[in-house]
């Protein structure tokens, strides 16, 4: 698969759709090891108009989603490049662990991905993300994912 990854792309491999597809981009792609990804946190996001009114923050969950995503996207291209005869429908949680959240991400901020795969090419995948604004830590996850 040609880099980078766009929303055509990606929506070939995640089931998500909008208002609930988190990731804008992939920029670097190792199957089976690692990915990169991009979120654009804009002001018009549905989640903004609740949480909070006149101090938008992104809620840490939907953070989670999308580095849990970029996973989804980093495991279904895994499959593919490992052959249909592996198969691939979705991923989907099982476990999070080491959840850290360490600045808040606003309206304006791009959100940049990093996933490795701790353990990968079976039904069960353990990932490592995390989530930066420019050079700082936002988040941090490990997340154990089932592929069915």
């Amino acid at each position: 698969m040609d880099l980078p990854l766009v929303y055509e792309d990606i929506i070939q491999i995640l089931p998500h759709r909008y208002p609930f597809l988190l990731v804008d981009r992939i920029t670097e792609l190792e199957p089976g090891k690692r990915i990169v990804g991009y979120k654009n946190v804009t002001a018009n996001e549905p989640f903004f108009q609740g949480h909070f009114p006149g101090k938008p923050i992104m809620p840490g969950v939907l953070i989670v989603e999308a580095m849990a995503q970029t996973g989804g996207v980093l495991a279904g291209c895994s499959a593919a490049e490992e052959g249909a005869a592996k198969g691939f429908d979705q991923v989907f949680f099982m476990a999070l662990d080491k959840v850290k959240f360490r600045r808040p991400v606003v309206p304006g901020d791009q959100l940049r991905f990093e996933v490795e795969a701790l353990r990968a090419g079976s039904r069960v995948w353990k990932l490592a993300g995390k989530a930066f604004v420019g050079e700082v830590l936002a988040a941090e996850a490990e997340m154990t994912a089932s592929v069915s």
